[in-house]
C-alpha cells in the first residue's frame, strides 16, 4: 500500500503544474546558431530545480513561483530580461574542439497570455550566436531545467535527442554527411515515449495498475494489455497522421473516467468479464489520443516519420510493461498467493485509484 499512497499524494496536485520536458529547436548554418527554447520561465526565475520534482507545487519556492505566475505576459518578459545573464550561464553551445564556447545573444522571449493562472504557461525564448568555426557543436542546458527534447531544424537528417537533466547532446553539425537510418530515428524516440509514461504519465500508470489489480493470472493480464495496446496504437498512429483530431478538453476527462471505471469494476468483480476487454479496448482508443497530443508537441521528422512513430510507441509499451513488472515485484510476488490479497490489497488499492480518477474528472472538467 506504500506505492498506492505515494501515487495518491502525487496525483492530488493540479495537472497544470506537472513538470514537462523543455523543447529546444536549434538551427545551424554557416554564419549563426539559433536556439528556440520552450520552457517554464517562472520556474527558472523562482530558482526551482525541476530535475528533483515532478510538480512545481512540491517545490520549496512555490510561493515565489506563484507570484511570478500572477504576473502579466509583459511583466514576466521584462523580469526575465533583467535576469538574462543568469540564464545565459546555464545554456552552453560548445564547439566540438572543446576550446570555444559560443556567446549567446538574447533575441526575444514570447510569454503567452492566460486568463487562468492555474493553466500552464510555457514561454518561447529565442537566442542566437555567431558561428565561430565549421566544427560541430554540443548543446547543454542546466540540470535545474529538467529534461529536454532537442531537435535540429532546417535539415532532413538533423539530430533529435531526448536529454536527461544536465545532459550534453550528441554532436550537432551544419552539414549532415551521414544520413540517419530508420533505426537511428526509432531509437531516438523510444526514450521520449517511455518518459511520457514513467515518470510523467501518472494517469496512464494508474490505468495500467488498475488492470493489474483485477487478477494476477497471466491470461487475464494478457487479454487486457493486448486490447489496450492495440487500441492506443491505432489512435496514436491515426492522431499522428492527422486522421483524428479530438480536443484535449474532451479526451483528458474521459481518460480520467476510464481510470474510475476500471477501479470500480475491480471492487465488484474478481474475474475478467467479456465486456471488460471490449471496454479496455475503447479506453485504449482514448489513451492513444492522449499520447498523440503529446507526440504532436514533440514533432516527428519528415524523413523518418514512421520509424519515429514506432519508436515512440515502443517507449510507451516498455513504460507500461515496467509498471506491471514493478507492481508484480512489489505486490504479486510477496502477497499474490495470500488469501487476503483481494480484500486487503486489491480492493483498497482500487478504491484509492477510483478516488483519484474521480478527482481528476472533476478537475479536468472544471479546468476546461
Amino acid at each position: 500500500m506504500v506505492m498506492i499512497s505515494i501515487l495518491l499524494a502525487s496525483s492530488l496536485q493540479s495537472a497544470a503544474h506537472e513538470v514537462t520536458p523543455n523543447i529546444a529547436e536549434i538551427f545551424v548554418d554557416s554564419k549563426s546558431i539559433t536556439v528556440e527554447l520552450r520552457f517554464n520561465a517562472e520556474a527558472f526565475l523562482a530558482r526551482i530545480d525541476l530535475s528533483s520534482i515532478e510538480n512545481t507545487d512540491d517545490a520549496e519556492q512555490v510561493s515565489s513561483y506563484q507570484s511570478l505566475r500572477d504576473l502579466s505576459a509583459d511583466e514576466l518578459a521584462q523580469f526575465f530580461g533583467s535576469n538574462w545573464q543568469r540564464f545565459a550561464e546555464r545554456l552552453k553551445l560548445q564547439s566540438s574542439t572543446l576550446t570555444q564556447t559560443h556567446v549567446l545573444e538574447f533575441i526575444q522571449i514570447l510569454v503567452p497570455n492566460t486568463d487562468d493562472p492555474a493553466l500552464p504557461r510555457l514561454s518561447n525564448l529565442t537566442l542566437r550566436s555567431a558561428r565561430l568555426d565549421e566544427n560541430a557543436i554540443t548543446f547543454t542546458l542546466g540540470k535545474e531545467f529538467g529534461s529536454t527534447i532537442l531537435r535540429q531544424m532546417g535539415v532532413d537528417e538533423g539530430l533529435t535527442q531526448y536529454l536527461a537533466p544536465g545532459q550534453t547532446s550528441d554532436l550537432i553539425q551544419q552539414y549532415i554527411g551521414l544520413r540517419k537510418s530508420a533505426f537511428d530515428r526509432l531509437s531516438e524516440y523510444v526514450p521520449i515515449g517511455f518518459d511520457h509514461v514513467i515518470p510523467r504519465g501518472l494517469d496512464h500508470i494508474l490505468f495500467v495498475f488498475g488492470l493489474f489489480l483485477l487478477s494476477l493470472k497471466t491470461s487475464v493480464l494478457l487479454w487486457q494489455i493486448s486490447a489496450f495496446t492495440l487500441a492506443h496504437t491505432v489512435t496514436l498512429i491515426a492522431g499522428a497522421l492527422g486522421l483524428i483530431n479530438v480536443s484535449s478538453t474532451i479526451v483528458e476527462p474521459l481518460i480520467a473516467a476510464s481510470i474510475v471505471f476500471v477501479a470500480v469494476e475491480n471492487i465488484f468483480f474478481s474475474k475478467l468479464n467479456k465486456w471488460r476487454t471490449l471496454l479496455v479496448f475503447g479506453f485504449g482508443l482514448l489513451h492513444g489520443l492522449g499520447f498523440a497530443s503529446v507526440l504532436a508537441e514533440f514533432g516527428l521528422p519528415e524523413g523518418h516519420f514512421l520509424p519515429a512513430l514506432v519508436g515512440f510507441n515502443i517507449g510507451v509499451e516498455v513504460g507500461q510493461l515496467s509498471v506491471i513488472a514493478i507492481a508484480y515485484l512489489l505486490l504479486g510476488l510477496t502477497f499474490g498467493q495470500k488469501s487476503y490479497y483481494r480484500t486487503v490489497i486489491s480492493i483498497p488499492a482500487s478504491c484509492i485509484i477510483a478516488a483519484v480518477g474521480t478527482w481528476w474528472v472533476f478537475e479536468r472538467v472544471l479546468l476546461t
